[in-house]
């Protein structure tokens, strides 16, 4: 008995003093309609990750995200599109004209999240644990522009992170969905 509480006290420890990393399970955030989606529920999920901007040169990447998401989406895998205003004030909408936006014209069903920051004092923390090694465990990835993509796999393990001009249906997704 006294040795099972030393080691849950030298886990609760490491745990407190930032060794045990964090998955994307443990984290929500807010959908683009205003509920809270608990990302625990994409347990068994490859999750591809994307910060996106609705007047960008890469918008044009929504069509290939729902075509992606048509072909592999569901049970196993699932799309989240986080829109920011932060590169070029390419997402000055508002979440309704997002929204909008997104499902007219390329008939969106993955999931759109509100609108968020990525950089500065106020970025969202689902995006300070994707671009810090100290909060992923796996790498250090700097959003550089829209349409940034981010692997995640079905643990909530960061995979890895792909520039904006990569393709969503590019090999090494494709591969990567497919293992």
């Amino acid at each position: 008995m006294l040795k099972s509480v030393r080691v849950l006290a030298c886990f609760l420890l490491l745990t407190n003093l930032g060794f045990a990393q964090k998955t994307l399970h443990d984290f929500s955030a807010r959908t683009i309609t205003g509920e809270i989606l608990d990302f625990s529920t994409l347990k068994g999920k490859k999750v591809l990750i994307v910060n996106t901007a609705t007047e960008c040169s890469l918008t044009p990447q929504f069509r290939k995200m729902q075509e992606l998401y048509e072909e592999y989406g569901g049970d196993d895998f699932e799309i989240i599109a986080f829109p920011c205003n932060d590169f070029g004030s390419q997402e000055p909408g508002s979440n309704e004209q997002i929204n909008e936006f997104c499902t007219k014209k390329f008939n969106v069903s993955f999931i759109l999240m509100e609108k968020i920051s990525i950089k500065g004092d106020d970025m969202h923390p689902v995006f300070k644990w994707l671009t810090s090694s100290e909060e992923n465990g796996t790498l250090d990835a700097k959003v550089i522009w829209n349409f940034q993509k981010f692997l995640i796999d079905e643990e909530g393990q960061v995979v890895e992170s792909l520039s904006p001009i990569t393709g969503v249906q590019n090999r090494r997704i494709i591969e990567w969905l497919q293992e």
